[in-house]
Protein backbone atom coordinates (compact mmCIF):
# COMPACT_ATOMS: atom_id res chain seq x y z
CA UNK A 1 0.00 0.00 0.00
CA UNK A 2 1.39 3.40 -0.97
CA UNK A 3 1.02 6.19 1.64
CA UNK A 4 -0.26 8.48 -1.10
CA UNK A 5 -2.88 6.01 -2.31
CA UNK A 6 -6.45 7.25 -2.32
CA UNK A 7 -7.68 10.46 -0.75
CA UNK A 8 -6.57 9.79 2.83
CA UNK A 9 -3.36 11.36 4.06
CA UNK A 10 -0.97 9.70 6.51
CA UNK A 11 -2.30 12.04 9.20
CA UNK A 12 -5.84 10.84 8.51
CA UNK A 13 -4.72 7.22 8.73
CA UNK A 14 -2.94 7.99 12.00
CA UNK A 15 -6.17 9.44 13.38
CA UNK A 16 -8.10 6.36 12.26
CA UNK A 17 -5.84 4.16 14.40
CA UNK A 18 -6.22 6.24 17.52
CA UNK A 19 -3.26 8.47 16.83
CA UNK A 20 -0.80 5.58 16.59
CA UNK A 21 2.16 6.47 14.39
CA UNK A 22 2.56 4.70 11.06
CA UNK A 23 6.19 3.56 10.99
CA UNK A 24 6.18 1.62 7.71
CA UNK A 25 4.24 -0.38 5.15
CA UNK A 26 3.83 -4.13 4.91
CA UNK A 27 0.48 -5.61 3.97
CA UNK A 28 -1.13 -2.28 4.76
CA UNK A 29 0.23 0.14 7.36
CA UNK A 30 2.62 -1.00 10.08
CA UNK A 31 1.98 0.97 13.26
CA UNK A 32 4.29 1.57 16.18
CA UNK A 33 4.70 -1.34 18.58
CA UNK A 34 2.68 -1.41 21.77
CA UNK A 35 4.56 -0.83 25.01
CA UNK A 36 4.81 -3.30 27.85
CA UNK A 37 3.63 -6.35 25.90
CA UNK A 38 4.80 -9.48 27.71
CA UNK A 39 1.93 -11.87 26.94
CA UNK A 40 0.10 -12.25 23.61
CA UNK A 41 -2.93 -14.38 22.78
CA UNK A 42 -4.00 -15.09 19.19
CA UNK A 43 -7.48 -16.43 18.37
CA UNK A 44 -7.62 -18.73 15.32
CA UNK A 45 -9.91 -21.74 15.24
CA UNK A 46 -10.83 -23.89 12.26
CA UNK A 47 -8.92 -26.62 10.48
CA UNK A 48 -5.30 -27.23 9.57
CA UNK A 49 -5.49 -24.87 6.61
CA UNK A 50 -6.78 -22.09 8.86
CA UNK A 51 -3.80 -22.62 11.14
CA UNK A 52 -1.39 -22.43 8.18
CA UNK A 53 -2.97 -19.12 7.18
CA UNK A 54 -2.19 -17.69 10.63
CA UNK A 55 1.41 -18.90 10.96
CA UNK A 56 3.07 -16.02 9.03
CA UNK A 57 1.32 -13.57 11.34
CA UNK A 58 2.40 -15.57 14.39
CA UNK A 59 5.98 -15.51 13.11
CA UNK A 60 5.73 -11.73 12.66
CA UNK A 61 4.48 -11.31 16.24
CA UNK A 62 7.29 -13.56 17.52
CA UNK A 63 9.88 -11.38 15.73
CA UNK A 64 8.34 -8.06 16.80
CA UNK A 65 7.92 -9.07 20.45
CA UNK A 66 10.76 -11.57 21.00
CA UNK A 67 10.53 -11.49 24.79
CA UNK A 68 6.76 -11.98 24.95
CA UNK A 69 5.06 -15.31 25.46
CA UNK A 70 2.87 -16.24 22.49
CA UNK A 71 -0.25 -18.35 23.00
CA UNK A 72 -2.56 -19.66 20.30
CA UNK A 73 -6.21 -20.15 21.18
CA UNK A 74 -7.00 -22.97 18.77
CA UNK A 75 -8.26 -26.52 18.36
CA UNK A 76 -7.04 -29.96 19.48
CA UNK A 77 -5.69 -30.53 15.96
CA UNK A 78 -3.73 -27.28 16.12
CA UNK A 79 -2.19 -28.32 19.42
CA UNK A 80 -1.28 -31.79 18.14
CA UNK A 81 0.41 -30.45 15.03
CA UNK A 82 2.29 -27.57 16.67
CA UNK A 83 3.62 -29.84 19.40
CA UNK A 84 4.83 -32.27 16.71
CA UNK A 85 6.68 -29.69 14.62
CA UNK A 86 9.08 -26.78 15.05
CA UNK A 87 7.40 -23.45 14.34
CA UNK A 88 6.69 -20.00 15.76
CA UNK A 89 4.42 -21.19 18.59
CA UNK A 90 4.03 -24.26 20.79
CA UNK A 91 1.73 -23.00 23.55
CA UNK A 92 -1.81 -23.83 22.41
CA UNK A 93 -4.88 -23.50 24.61
CA UNK A 94 -7.84 -25.46 23.28
CA UNK A 95 -10.91 -23.33 22.68
CA UNK A 96 -14.19 -24.36 24.30
CA UNK A 97 -17.16 -24.98 22.07
CA UNK A 98 -18.63 -21.59 21.29
CA UNK A 99 -20.89 -20.30 18.52
CA UNK A 100 -18.94 -18.96 15.58
CA UNK A 101 -15.59 -19.79 17.21
CA UNK A 102 -15.51 -23.58 17.65
CA UNK A 103 -18.54 -25.56 16.46
CA UNK A 104 -20.05 -27.99 18.95
CA UNK A 105 -22.41 -28.31 21.88
CA UNK A 106 -21.77 -25.23 23.99
CA UNK A 107 -21.36 -25.71 27.75
CA UNK A 108 -21.94 -22.43 29.58
CA UNK A 109 -20.06 -23.57 32.69
CA UNK A 110 -17.04 -24.65 30.64
CA UNK A 111 -17.14 -21.42 28.66
CA UNK A 112 -17.14 -19.29 31.82
CA UNK A 113 -14.31 -21.38 33.26
CA UNK A 114 -12.27 -20.76 30.12
CA UNK A 115 -12.76 -16.99 30.23
CA UNK A 116 -11.88 -16.89 33.94
CA UNK A 117 -8.68 -18.80 33.23
CA UNK A 118 -7.79 -16.52 30.33
CA UNK A 119 -8.43 -13.36 32.34
CA UNK A 120 -6.13 -14.72 35.05
CA UNK A 121 -3.37 -14.92 32.44
CA UNK A 122 -3.52 -11.10 32.13
CA UNK A 123 -2.72 -10.94 28.44
CA UNK A 124 -1.33 -7.63 27.30
CA UNK A 125 -2.45 -8.13 23.69
CA UNK A 126 -5.18 -10.29 22.16
CA UNK A 127 -5.33 -10.65 18.37
CA UNK A 128 -8.36 -11.90 16.45
CA UNK A 129 -7.57 -13.73 13.17
CA UNK A 130 -10.84 -15.68 13.11
CA UNK A 131 -13.16 -14.14 10.53
CA UNK A 132 -15.18 -10.95 10.50
CA UNK A 133 -15.75 -10.74 14.24
CA UNK A 134 -19.51 -11.12 14.71
CA UNK A 135 -18.83 -13.91 17.20
CA UNK A 136 -15.05 -13.80 17.56
CA UNK A 137 -14.74 -10.14 18.60
CA UNK A 138 -17.07 -10.48 21.61
CA UNK A 139 -15.19 -13.68 22.45
CA UNK A 140 -11.84 -11.86 22.21
CA UNK A 141 -13.03 -8.93 24.30
CA UNK A 142 -13.95 -11.29 27.13
CA UNK A 143 -10.31 -12.35 27.49
CA UNK A 144 -9.61 -9.08 29.31
CA UNK A 145 -6.45 -8.13 27.42
CA UNK A 146 -5.08 -4.59 27.71
CA UNK A 147 -5.03 -4.18 23.92
CA UNK A 148 -7.05 -5.86 21.17
CA UNK A 149 -6.61 -6.02 17.41
CA UNK A 150 -8.23 -7.98 14.63
CA UNK A 151 -10.70 -8.19 11.79
CA UNK A 152 -14.06 -6.47 11.79
CA UNK A 153 -17.21 -6.33 9.72
CA UNK A 154 -19.32 -3.17 10.19
CA UNK A 155 -21.73 -4.94 12.55
CA UNK A 156 -19.06 -6.57 14.77
CA UNK A 157 -17.89 -5.37 18.17
CA UNK A 158 -15.11 -2.83 18.06
CA UNK A 159 -11.51 -3.63 18.90
CA UNK A 160 -8.73 -1.18 19.71
CA UNK A 161 -7.28 -1.58 16.21
CA UNK A 162 -8.97 -3.38 13.35
CA UNK A 163 -8.81 -4.20 9.65
CA UNK A 164 -12.08 -4.18 7.66
CA UNK A 165 -13.09 -7.73 6.79
CA UNK A 166 -13.92 -8.43 3.15
CA UNK A 167 -14.30 -12.05 2.10
CA UNK A 168 -12.07 -12.06 -0.97
CA UNK A 169 -8.57 -11.51 0.40
CA UNK A 170 -5.62 -13.88 0.58
CA UNK A 171 -5.87 -15.31 4.09
CA UNK A 172 -2.17 -15.26 5.14
CA UNK A 173 -1.89 -11.68 3.84
CA UNK A 174 -5.09 -10.77 5.69
CA UNK A 175 -3.58 -11.99 8.95
CA UNK A 176 -0.33 -10.15 8.26
CA UNK A 177 -2.29 -6.95 7.69
CA UNK A 178 -3.85 -7.35 11.14
CA UNK A 179 -0.59 -7.84 13.04
CA UNK A 180 0.90 -4.88 11.21
CA UNK A 181 -1.49 -2.77 13.26
CA UNK A 182 0.40 -3.76 16.41
CA UNK A 183 3.87 -3.14 14.99
CA UNK A 184 4.65 -6.59 13.54
CA UNK A 185 5.81 -6.33 9.90
CA UNK A 186 6.06 -9.51 7.83
CA UNK A 187 9.15 -11.70 8.23
CA UNK A 188 7.80 -14.11 5.61
CA UNK A 189 4.70 -14.50 3.46
CA UNK A 190 4.23 -18.25 3.86
CA UNK A 191 3.87 -20.60 6.81
CA UNK A 192 7.02 -22.51 7.74
CA UNK A 193 7.18 -25.67 9.85
CA UNK A 194 9.70 -28.47 10.37
CA UNK A 195 8.81 -31.99 11.60
CA UNK A 196 10.50 -33.20 14.77
CA UNK A 197 13.07 -35.98 14.48
CA UNK A 198 10.97 -38.65 16.20
CA UNK A 199 8.30 -38.26 13.52
CA UNK A 200 10.87 -38.10 10.73
CA UNK A 201 12.09 -41.54 11.84
CA UNK A 202 8.55 -42.93 11.70
CA UNK A 203 7.99 -41.45 8.24
CA UNK A 204 11.22 -42.95 6.93
CA UNK A 205 10.04 -46.40 7.96
CA UNK A 206 6.71 -45.86 6.20
CA UNK A 207 8.26 -44.35 3.08
CA UNK A 208 10.58 -47.29 2.57
CA UNK A 209 12.45 -47.27 -0.76
CA UNK A 210 14.35 -43.98 -0.92
CA UNK A 211 15.36 -44.40 -4.57
CA UNK A 212 11.95 -43.81 -6.15
CA UNK A 213 9.84 -40.63 -5.93
CA UNK A 214 7.05 -40.54 -3.37
CA UNK A 215 3.76 -38.95 -4.46
CA UNK A 216 1.29 -38.19 -1.69
CA UNK A 217 -2.36 -37.61 -2.62
CA UNK A 218 -5.05 -36.06 -0.47
CA UNK A 219 -8.44 -36.42 -2.20
CA UNK A 220 -10.57 -34.92 0.59
CA UNK A 221 -11.80 -31.44 1.52
CA UNK A 222 -14.18 -30.15 4.18
CA UNK A 223 -16.51 -28.72 1.50
CA UNK A 224 -17.56 -31.47 -0.95
CA UNK A 225 -17.80 -28.89 -3.73
CA UNK A 226 -14.02 -28.43 -3.48
CA UNK A 227 -13.29 -32.13 -4.08
CA UNK A 228 -11.95 -33.26 -7.44
CA UNK A 229 -13.58 -36.59 -8.34
CA UNK A 230 -11.86 -39.61 -6.78
CA UNK A 231 -11.72 -41.27 -10.20
CA UNK A 232 -9.50 -38.45 -11.50
CA UNK A 233 -7.16 -38.80 -8.55
CA UNK A 234 -7.03 -42.53 -9.30
CA UNK A 235 -6.05 -41.84 -12.91
CA UNK A 236 -3.16 -39.63 -11.81
CA UNK A 237 -2.11 -42.19 -9.19
CA UNK A 238 -2.08 -44.94 -11.85
CA UNK A 239 0.10 -42.83 -14.16
CA UNK A 240 2.56 -42.09 -11.34
CA UNK A 241 2.73 -45.76 -10.38
CA UNK A 242 3.42 -46.66 -14.00
CA UNK A 243 6.34 -44.19 -13.88
CA UNK A 244 7.82 -46.11 -10.95
CA UNK A 245 6.62 -43.79 -8.18
CA UNK A 246 5.23 -44.92 -4.89
CA UNK A 247 1.86 -43.29 -4.16
CA UNK A 248 0.39 -42.81 -0.68
CA UNK A 249 -3.21 -41.65 -0.33
CA UNK A 250 -3.76 -39.82 2.96
CA UNK A 251 -6.71 -38.41 4.84
CA UNK A 252 -8.64 -38.55 8.08
CA UNK A 253 -10.66 -41.55 9.22
CA UNK A 254 -13.75 -39.92 7.68
CA UNK A 255 -11.97 -39.89 4.30
CA UNK A 256 -11.14 -43.60 4.17
CA UNK A 257 -13.88 -44.33 1.63
CA UNK A 258 -12.71 -41.72 -0.87
CA UNK A 259 -9.10 -42.85 -0.39
CA UNK A 260 -10.17 -46.44 -1.12
CA UNK A 261 -11.84 -45.28 -4.34
CA UNK A 262 -8.57 -43.70 -5.48
CA UNK A 263 -6.71 -46.94 -4.78
CA UNK A 264 -9.37 -49.04 -6.53
CA UNK A 265 -9.20 -46.91 -9.69
CA UNK A 266 -5.39 -46.94 -9.74
CA UNK A 267 -5.20 -50.76 -9.60
CA UNK A 268 -1.55 -50.83 -8.63
CA UNK A 269 0.33 -52.33 -5.71
CA UNK A 270 2.36 -49.09 -5.72
CA UNK A 271 -0.72 -47.11 -4.62
CA UNK A 272 -1.55 -47.50 -0.92
CA UNK A 273 -4.15 -45.86 1.32
CA UNK A 274 -2.98 -44.53 4.67
CA UNK A 275 -6.19 -42.65 5.40
CA UNK A 276 -7.02 -42.73 9.09
CA UNK A 277 -3.68 -44.30 10.02
CA UNK A 278 -1.42 -41.30 10.66
CA UNK A 279 -1.13 -38.89 13.56
CA UNK A 280 -0.46 -35.30 12.52
CA UNK A 281 3.23 -35.41 13.41
CA UNK A 282 3.82 -38.45 11.19
CA UNK A 283 1.68 -36.95 8.43
CA UNK A 284 3.82 -33.80 8.53
CA UNK A 285 7.04 -35.82 8.36
CA UNK A 286 5.66 -37.92 5.49
CA UNK A 287 4.67 -34.81 3.57
CA UNK A 288 8.13 -33.34 4.13
CA UNK A 289 9.59 -36.59 2.76
CA UNK A 290 7.35 -36.54 -0.35
CA UNK A 291 8.43 -35.47 -3.82
CA UNK A 292 5.07 -33.77 -4.35
CA UNK A 293 1.66 -33.47 -2.72
CA UNK A 294 -1.40 -33.57 -4.99
CA UNK A 295 -4.59 -32.38 -3.35
CA UNK A 296 -7.64 -30.21 -3.23
CA UNK A 297 -7.73 -26.86 -1.46
CA UNK A 298 -7.40 -28.50 1.96
CA UNK A 299 -5.33 -28.66 5.13
CA UNK A 300 -2.78 -31.26 3.95
CA UNK A 301 -2.00 -29.21 0.82
CA UNK A 302 -1.37 -26.10 2.91
CA UNK A 303 0.64 -28.15 5.42
CA UNK A 304 2.81 -29.60 2.64
CA UNK A 305 3.56 -26.08 1.43
CA UNK A 306 4.56 -25.04 4.95
CA UNK A 307 6.96 -27.99 5.09
CA UNK A 308 8.68 -26.97 1.85
CA UNK A 309 7.19 -29.75 -0.28
CA UNK A 310 6.12 -29.00 -3.88
CA UNK A 311 2.35 -29.15 -4.40
CA UNK A 312 -0.14 -29.48 -7.21
CA UNK A 313 -3.41 -27.97 -6.01
CA UNK A 314 -6.93 -28.14 -7.41
CA UNK A 315 -9.00 -25.00 -6.88
CA UNK A 316 -12.24 -23.31 -7.59
CA UNK A 317 -11.10 -19.88 -8.80
CA UNK A 318 -12.59 -18.03 -5.84
CA UNK A 319 -10.72 -20.26 -3.39
CA UNK A 320 -7.43 -19.53 -5.15
CA UNK A 321 -7.87 -15.84 -4.29
CA UNK A 322 -8.16 -16.67 -0.61
CA UNK A 323 -5.95 -19.71 -0.21
CA UNK A 324 -3.71 -20.29 -3.22
CA UNK A 325 0.10 -20.45 -3.11
CA UNK A 326 1.81 -17.20 -4.07
CA UNK A 327 4.70 -18.77 -5.99
CA UNK A 328 4.84 -21.12 -8.97
CA UNK A 329 8.40 -22.47 -8.81
CA UNK A 330 7.31 -25.12 -6.30
CA UNK A 331 3.53 -24.98 -6.55
CA UNK A 332 1.07 -25.46 -9.39
CA UNK A 333 -2.60 -24.51 -9.33
CA UNK A 334 -5.31 -25.96 -11.57
CA UNK A 335 -8.50 -23.93 -11.69
CA UNK A 336 -12.17 -24.39 -12.31
CA UNK A 337 -13.73 -21.12 -13.43
CA UNK A 338 -17.31 -22.23 -12.72
CA UNK A 339 -19.42 -19.41 -11.28
CA UNK A 340 -22.76 -21.18 -10.99
CA UNK A 341 -23.98 -24.42 -9.42
CA UNK A 342 -24.31 -27.04 -12.16
CA UNK A 343 -27.60 -28.28 -10.65
CA UNK A 344 -29.55 -25.14 -9.78
CA UNK A 345 -27.55 -22.28 -11.28
CA UNK A 346 -26.96 -20.52 -7.96
CA UNK A 347 -24.18 -17.94 -7.95
CA UNK A 348 -21.09 -19.55 -6.41
CA UNK A 349 -19.35 -16.21 -6.02
CA UNK A 350 -21.82 -15.10 -3.34
CA UNK A 351 -19.87 -16.33 -0.32
CA UNK A 352 -19.23 -15.37 3.25
CA UNK A 353 -21.34 -15.11 6.37
CA UNK A 354 -24.43 -13.56 4.80
CA UNK A 355 -24.54 -15.73 1.67
CA UNK A 356 -27.31 -18.32 1.25
CA UNK A 357 -25.70 -21.60 0.18
CA UNK A 358 -27.60 -23.78 -2.25
CA UNK A 359 -28.22 -27.37 -1.03
CA UNK A 360 -26.15 -29.07 -3.73
CA UNK A 361 -22.78 -30.62 -2.96
CA UNK A 362 -21.64 -31.53 -6.45
CA UNK A 363 -17.97 -30.90 -7.23
CA UNK A 364 -17.23 -27.69 -9.10
CA UNK A 365 -13.80 -29.04 -10.13
CA UNK A 366 -14.99 -31.33 -12.96
CA UNK A 367 -13.50 -29.10 -15.71
CA UNK A 368 -9.96 -29.82 -14.47
CA UNK A 369 -8.44 -32.53 -16.68
CA UNK A 370 -6.47 -35.42 -15.21
CA UNK A 371 -3.88 -35.31 -18.02
CA UNK A 372 -3.02 -31.69 -17.18
CA UNK A 373 -2.66 -32.51 -13.50
CA UNK A 374 -0.54 -35.57 -14.27
CA UNK A 375 1.82 -33.46 -16.34
CA UNK A 376 2.47 -31.09 -13.43
CA UNK A 377 2.90 -33.91 -10.92
CA UNK A 378 5.43 -35.52 -13.26
CA UNK A 379 7.41 -32.29 -13.47
CA UNK A 380 8.21 -32.70 -9.76
CA UNK A 381 8.75 -36.47 -9.74
CA UNK A 382 11.13 -36.17 -12.73
CA UNK A 383 13.07 -33.46 -10.89
CA UNK A 384 13.20 -35.71 -7.85
CA UNK A 385 14.67 -38.57 -9.89
CA UNK A 386 17.39 -36.33 -11.31
CA UNK A 387 18.22 -34.92 -7.87
CA UNK A 388 18.47 -38.33 -6.24
CA UNK A 389 20.58 -39.69 -9.10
Amino acid sequence: MDPSEGSRSVDELNAEFGGAEIIGWGVGPVLEKLRGVAKIAVLRGGGLGDLMFALPALAALRAAYPRATLTLLGTPGHRELLQSTAGPVRDVRVLPFAEGVRPGLQDTVELERFFAEMRSEQFDLAVQLHGGGRFSNPFLNRLGARYTAGLRTPDAEELDRSVPYHYYQHEPLRALEVVGLVGAPPVGLEARLRPLEEFVARAEVLAGDATSPLVTIHPGASDPRRRWPAERFGEVAAACAADGCRVFVVGSSSEQDVASKVVDVARSAQVISMAGQLDLGTLAALLARSSVLLGNDSGPRHLAQALGTPTVGLYWAGNLINAGPLGRSMHRAHLSWATNCCECGSDLTEVGFTAVRCPHDGSVLHPIRSEDVTSDVRSFTALNRVTRA
